[in-house]
């Protein structure tokens, strides 16, 4: 891989990424396999993540967490990725998503309860979708009904990741469907809660150890004092809260792009044609080079958003350019990948094939590409995103 321009990283950010790397290499690495064809990330593995702190990076300390920045969490991400982009998604929706929710919306309260949970042993998801609720993802059927004592939720969530192990679910649900996307409010819902179930995990084509489940609410009782943030807000939490873990899909994206160039490269100098390594041909060279060009790119858009998030200024072009240019450059890196290892590339025995398949999630969840395209459309035309520099 190229080298790292060193207004990249700190010292001490390039410390953390090496230590995940490592920490992935030998503890993830061994199982990478066996866990994608049983479809089963090994729960070990998810309290060694627990253990050395990845699933709470941003938590304050006060409450059991690392205390980092967004940035961290995003490195952790990459360097997972580079190995199993399962654990990847796991590591990103519990700080991205779950845990940058709560900390943005959930009482004082709320956050001893909860976050304290996250940073210690609790793996949370994030229950948005539904089976008519995709890229519009306020078209959603599911209800909740104020009882007075409680509120009674009622519906199915589809594409939940983390399912299987959550502790627990930010979930979304309309509690007044006469005022459309004002009504959704979010809840917070453990697995526990009296008509709440896991239902199957799907059969997917890749990170296929990371578990994606279907949720059934039959008059889920949940207690009053689980409303997260205000009732009708749900919408502007799942947008914020998007916004932000679509940076971590752009960091899982850059390291699966990352994992097949350095696969590539490897095998590139190590297979043999025509008397000499088929990385001495030009066109092997020029292919190779695309591909580390398009990584930097993404790499750069990456960290700029998750730098400016940080910073407290407005990314969400970035994070859109940044989610868009990462995921399609991982697709397009992978399958690349596959082309220089041949016909072995397309067999199990070498690791390019699944990072193939692992891959293309990037371009579907948190926000299709076509849904990015579309958010960045509006910006430039809006004249939200300026073309020249100012």
């Amino acid at each position: 891989m190229p080298q790292r321009a060193l207004t990249d990283l700190s010292e001490e950010e390039r410390f953390f990424f090496d230590t995940v790397r490592r920490f992935s290499l030998d503890r993830v690495g061994p199982h990478v396999r066996e866990m994608d064809e049983e479809g089963r990330f090994r729960p070990e593995l998810i309290q060694e993540f627990f253990e050395l702190g990845l699933m709470g990076i941003e938590v304050p300390e006060e409450f059991g967490g690392q205390g980092g920045s967004f940035f961290t969490a995003v490195l952790a991400v990459e360097a997972l990725a580079t190995v199993d982009p399962s654990a990847a998604v796991i590591v990103d929706v519990q700080n991205t998503l779950v845990a940058n929710a709560l900390a943005h919306w959930a009482s004082d309260e709320q956050k001893r309860r909860y976050l304290t949970k996250l940073a210690r042993d609790t793996v949370g998801a994030y229950a948005l979708s539904e089976a008519g609720s995709g890229s519009d993802a306020f078209a959603m059927a599911t209800t909740a009904h104020d009882r007075g004592d409680r509120y009674e939720i009622s519906g199915r969530k589809l594409w939940t990741t983390n399912a299987q192990e959550a502790g627990l679910f930010i979930l979304f649900a309309n509690l007044n469907p006469e005022a459309g996307h004002r009504g959704i409010t979010a809840f917070l819902v453990e697995p526990g809660f009296p008509g709440f179930s896991v239902g199957r995990k799907e059969d997917k084509l890749g990170i296929r150890a990371s578990s994606t489940c279907e949720l059934t609410l039959d008059a889920c009782r949940v207690p009053k004092e689980n409303l997260l943030g205000e009732v009708g807000r749900g919408y502007k939490i799942a947008i914020e809260t998007l916004n932000e873990g679509r940076i971590g899909i752009g960091a899982q994206a850059l390291g699966i792009a990352e994992a097949a160039l350095d696969h590539a490269l490897r095998y590139a100098r190590e297979r043999k044609q025509f008397g000499q390594p088929i990385v001495e041909f030009q066109g092997l060279q020029f292919q190779l080079a695309q591909m580390a060009s398009d990584i930097e790119a993404a790499r750069l858009l990456v960290y700029n958003a998750a730098r400016l998030k940080d910073a407290g200024r407005p990314f969400l072009t970035e994070a859109a350019m940044a989610k868009l240019t990462a995921s399609e450059t991982a697709v397009r890196v992978a399958a690349q990948a596959v082309d220089i290892f041949g016909g072995v590339g397309f067999t199990k025995e070498y690791p390019v094939e699944k990072l193939y398949r692992d891959a293309k999630i990037c371009t579907i969840y948190e926000g299709t590409s076509n849904m990015q395209l579309q958010t960045i459309a509006k910006r430039l035309i809006s004249g939200g995103t300026k073309v020249l520099p100012t």
